[in-house]
């Protein structure tokens, strides 16, 4: 069973900050050649849509994505000797508010289309 485990969601006012945190077994990211991990996220009524995405250390390449809407304020990071990709997300604006899915994919470093692997999500809530 592929575990990708959120955390780090919560609530805060516009302009604050979160970290989000994605956990996966290192057993599992080998097993599944993950080349790139991310995070996407769905807000209620809308289609899920891709935040950040970075080439994991499995692979050679190097790169970060971002989506237009958060460019500038979202930063993504791996830290391969832990386990762990985060997300610092600053300034944060009402329409931020939606669950927030870590996800890995062997070839997709792309922010459309559908990753292979998705964790549970975690809910982010920003008031105004």
């Amino acid at each position: 069973q592929v575990q990708l485990v959120e955390s780090g969601g919560g609530s805060v006012q516009a302009g604050g900050s979160l970290t989000l945190s994605c956990t996966y077994s290192k057993y599992t990211y080998v097993l599944r050649g993950w080349n790139c991990m991310g995070w996407f996220r769905q807000a209620p009524g809308k289609e899920r849509e891709g935040v950040a995405a970075i080439y994991t250390t499995y692979t050679p390449r190097v790169g970060t994505y971002y989506a237009d809407s958060v460019k500038g304020r979202f930063a993504i990071s791996e830290d391969n000797a832990n386990n762990l990709v985060s997300l610092q997300m600053n300034s944060l604006k009402p329409e931020d508010t939606a669950m927030y899915f870590c996800a890995a994919d062997r070839a997709n470093c792309l922010l459309e289309g559908s990753w292979s692997d998705y964790g549970q999500g975690t809910q982010v809530t920003v008031s105004s």
